[in-house]
């Protein structure tokens, strides 16, 4: 009580103290990322000097990834309106210096003609009214929450960007073409060709253990080819995934609890506190409301053929009689127990034609009738139909609102077992060859007529509970338990022998980049990346993250900043390069003479043939791609013979056995328009990516995604 006292009498100063803690952590936090500047803390980045909005960004993140759908991750939506900003802001500053706009009475053309074929647009006569359009935008102004106006805004500026960018672009192009001289020299690189002789020794006949290359190399090599090498920050991670999977004795479990649905089975009613039978599968009489209760998934009340089921257990229960009990059985990862409800013989393919006469309300309409109408439409039409079939077809052309067939008479095929409206599906299967009816379903009334039935075979209708297979509490708590246990050991220890002790498999992840979010073979993990480049996040350090199937268990093993590649990570490219070139000197050195036959003898190799090798598609048969050798081979005179040319995949030496000159032209006009349209065609690509790699960007989407 005494403590309790003294700590009522101090409980202002604690109060303050408090306060004045949490104070200071936000405090450090602001200025960690900038201080107080509310502008740049809404500033996602700077390009050239102007702002690109957080908010803004935000917005079209969020927009992107719905148009992307299920599969548009935060990462890649945010990845694609980055390059669009990007390109927009680099664009626009261009417009500016050129003084390039779009407004006025261009403006109102271009909505013109990008509005001119949608109804809301257009007068009685269905042209394009400049009215029309004014009043939509009052409308729009007028709009309750202002997103309507908001949206065409966006859309004006959209056609206004699209404009200057057609007009810079096709100023671009306007300053490129191409020579007559331009057209003889690509008409020459494609026309002149040579035929040689040759005798590759590739670099794979010296084993990679006879040539060294040392780090000291590799790193000259990468300061020597800087551009190539250059690179962002990049973080490496060692992992330790624990899944969350369920056990035998869960599967065991799971097995027993479906067993138990089967017979009539006593349940507690804690609201009348007495034990009550309730039926199981074998004997409910309500299946589908049993499924329901009980099953992951619903009753599907519709036949199976044998090719419909699990080839596993297809054979098993297409034995069983009506009324018969197959499992618990496993299927993949879920747990079944199947009744089957129904055994009949039925087509598996059926042909039907029909005309669907449908309603306003009726699912997938767009029509403005009411149901009435629709009722009575359609019993006119099949009146005249039974009377005279010969015209169902031009009726169908008429009066169908099924899209997908009206124009082949209504016809289609389908099979008993497919997803159809079921009362169309059942008359189909349960009326003779030549019957028709008028048929209501969901999508509205049809004049059914039936074709032809094919394939007779037995059908089942099955029910199924079905339980997915999930990790018991148990099991969860003690793959949670090995995680917490390896986690502290591997701090304490050393990650990788700590994880090979326990018989855990670590997987290394080299060189992420900041603004990665996928982790190979995991999907998705951005916050296990944000924590790589994390400020306070050492080399070394540990951290356990849980995802949706269980655990992972990281360690940053390297950090590099941002700059040139580190040694380690260029020497998966840089290393076959070198060490290429060490083993073309060592093939040079044993080449002696310039006899083909003599160098293929002393190499073990063969005297190979090529033809019409042109400059234009640098490939020699039976070698691949070797630019330099088919330079080489330009080079010399017919008959004459190479010293040893380094190419890509080894050292060869060639015979040039004839050279063909193709004929001279009197007009290469069309050659160099061919050059000027290819080098017009890639002014979007090249332009777009000259003017980024030039911007100034200060980038700051690490700080908010």
């Amino acid at each position: 009580m005494a403590i309790l006292n003294k700590i009522r009498q101090r409980s202002i100063f604690l109060i303050l103290i408090i306060a004045l803690a949490l104070f200071a952590f936000i405090a450090a936090d602001i200025f960690r990322s900038g201080g107080f500047d509310a502008a740049k803390q809404n500033t996602l980045a700077t390009v050239d000097g102007t702002d690109i909005s957080r908010e803004d960004f935000s917005r079209k993140v969020e927009s992107e990834q719905r148009r992307l759908g299920p599969g548009g991750t935060t990462m890649r939506a945010m990845n694609s309106v980055w390059e669009q900003e990007l390109s927009r802001v680099v664009l626009d500053n261009q417009f500016e210096k050129l003084g390039i706009t779009v407004e006025g009475e261009r403006l109102q053309e271009l909505l013109k003609d990008a509005l001119q074929d949608n109804p809301t647009f257009q007068d009685a006569d269905g042209f394009f009214s400049y009215g029309k359009m004014q009043e939509y935008i009052a409308q729009a102004k007028n709009s309750p929450d202002g997103t309507q106006y908001a949206a065409w805004l966006n859309f004006e500026k959209s056609i206004a960007q699209q404009e200057k960018e057609r007009i810079y672009y096709n100023l671009v192009k306007a300053g490129l073409g191409a020579t007559l001289k331009d057209g003889e020299i690509a008409y020459k690189l494609e026309g002149n060709t040579v035929d040689i002789q040759f005798v590759q020794i590739p670099y794979t006949s010296i084993d990679d253990s006879e040539v060294e290359v040392s780090k000291s190399e590799i790193e000259k090599y990468i300061n020597d080819h800087k551009e190539a090498y250059k690179t962002e920050a990049t973080r490496s991670i060692n992992y330790v995934k624990f899944d969350e999977k369920a056990t035998l004795e869960d599967e065991n479990a799971l097995k027993a609890e479906l067993a138990k649905l089967i017979e009539t089975r006593d349940v507690y009613n804690a609201a009348t506190k007495v034990d009550e039978k309730l039926p199981g599968l074998k004997n409910t009489e309500n299946v589908s409301e049993f499924i329901a209760e009980n099953s992951e998934t619903p009753y599907q009340d519709r036949f199976f053929f044998k090719k419909d089921l699990p080839a596993t257990f297809s054979e098993e229960i297409f034995k069983l009689e009506e009324g018969a009990i197959y499992g618990p059985y496993k299927d993949n990862n879920y747990m079944n127990v199947s009744r089957v409800m129904e055994v009949t013989q039925l087509p598996d393919s059926l042909q039907a034609r029909h005309i669907l006469i449908a309603y306003a309300g009726a699912q997938r309409s767009q029509a403005t009738r009411d149901k009435e109408a629709a009722e009575k439409l359609a019993d006119s039409i099949y009146k005249v139909a039974n009377r005279s079939k010969s015209k169902f077809s031009d009726l169908a052309a008429q009066f169908s609102a099924d899209l997908s067939n009206k124009d082949k008479g209504g016809e289609l095929w389908f099979s008993p077992t497919d997803n159809f409206a079921t009362p169309f599906r059942d008359f189909v299967v349960e009326n003779r060859k030549g019957s028709m009816e008028v048929v209501e379903t969901d999508f509205g009334y049809h004049i059914i007529d039936v074709l032809d039935k094919r394939n007779e075979q037995k059908a089942m209708k099955i029910a199924t509970v079905v339980k997915e297979i999930t990790p018991s509490d148990k099991t969860i708590s003690e793959i949670y338990n090995k995680t917490q246990k390896f986690e502290i050991a591997g701090s304490q220890g050393d990650f990788s022998e700590v994880a090979k002790e326990s018989g855990y498999t670590v997987r290394p992840v080299n060189s992420i980049q900041a603004l990665e979010e996928n982790i190979p073979g995991q999907g998705s993990q951005r916050s296990i990346v944000q924590w790589a480049f994390e400020e306070d996040t050492k080399v070394g350090d540990i951290k356990r993250f849980q995802v949706n199937d269980g655990y992972i268990v990281a360690q940053v093993s390297a950090a590099a900043p941002k700059g040139l590649m580190p040694v380690a990570t260029a020497s998966v490219t840089v290393t076959p390069l070198l060490r290429n070139k060490k083993k073309a000197e060592i093939i040079k050195s044993r080449i002696a003479g310039k006899d083909l036959a003599a160098v293929a003898s002393t190499e073990n190799q063969q005297v190979k043939t090529a033809s019409a090798l042109n400059m234009a598609n640098p490939t020699i048969s039976g070698a691949g791609r070797e630019p330099k050798v088919v330079g080489a081979a330009f080079g010399l005179s017919e008959g004459q013979t190479s010293g040893p040319i380094v190419g890509d995949r080894g050292v060869y030496v060639v015979k040039a056995t004839k050279v063909n000159e193709a004929k001279a032209l009197d007009n290469y006009t069309p050659f160099a328009k061919t050059q000027a349209t290819q080098a017009r065609s890639a002014v979007r690509t090249k332009v777009s990516a000259a003017l980024k790699k030039a911007a100034e960007v200060e980038d700051n989407r690490t700080n908010f995604y």
